[in-house]
């Protein structure tokens, strides 16, 4: 149980203490406008990548399965 306590503190501080460093920061009224929408996203590599991953996973899991 004390462990537990030990353990639940360490998270909750670490939250907190994180949480303050990820607010935003107020627009600029100067500088040049991003080229590329502010919105866009590259997601060709990151998820190529999971996507290989859970097939990869997947395949495993199917294998260990029809051993037993």
């Amino acid at each position: 149980m004390k462990h537990f306590l030990y353990s639940a503190a360490l998270v909750l501080a670490v939250w907190a203490l994180s949480s303050a460093a990820a607010l935003a920061q107020a627009p600029s009224t100067g500088g040049p406008t991003p080229t590329p929408a502010a919105t866009a996203v590259p997601l060709d590599g990151g998820a190529s990548l999971l996507l290989a991953g859970g097939i990869g996973y997947a395949v495993r899991k199917l294998r260990q399965r029809r051993q037993r």
